[in-house]
């Protein structure tokens, strides 16, 4: 009965090692014995023999329902995929004359999203002839930076771009 699902685990006769530290099904250690006699002692339960551990000397292995193992192992790695957040880049667009109220909108919509983890690029654009005041669009930018310094850092300062500038505003490690 030669059984290897997957890459990660070795299974009954794919466990070459010539001594084992067995742990049962219900998770008493068995002692050290010899690799053939955990086979039997698992294949005698209708289980099979995984190895867990491959670090220590002699390597652990359980006897254990190897289906029902892999399945719990799948659903973990499935939870721990769903607790992780990816942070992706949101963007703020203005005008370097923005009025005051339009800014601080502006500045509630970074805010939010630096708090929910994401990163920010902050743009400000350019309408013909408007790109002669480049001085007061970096102005804008840094003044964004400085008011959102206590959650965050400039991950890449202001940039021109074409007809625009840009800056990208990441979140701190908490």
């Amino acid at each position: 009965m030669k059984k290897k699902y997957d890459n990660e685990s070795l299974i009954n006769e794919s466990i070459k090692y010539p001594q084992v530290r067995l742990i049962d099904y219900l998770g008493k250690q068995l002692g050290i014995c010899s690799s053939e006699e955990a086979i039997s002692i698992a294949i005698n339960q209708g289980l099979d023999l995984v190895m867990i551990s491959d670090k220590s000397n002699p390597p652990v292995c359980k006897i254990i329902d190897y289906g029902k193992y892999k399945f719990s192992q799948e659903k973990k790695a499935k939870e721990a995929k769903k607790k992780q957040h990816n942070a992706c880049i949101k963007e703020v667009k203005m005008r370097y004359k923005i009025e005051n109220h339009d800014y601080k909108v502006r500045l509630n919509q970074a805010l939010k999203f630096l708090q929910s983890g994401d990163k920010v690029k902050t743009t400000v654009t350019f309408r013909g002839r408007e790109i002669q005041h480049i001085n007061l669009a970096i102005e804008l930018l840094n003044k964004m930076a400085k008011d959102l310094n206590e959650i965050s850092i400039v991950q890449q300062i202001p940039i021109k771009d074409g007809k625009n500038i840009t800056m990208i505003l990441a979140p701190t490690k908490k």
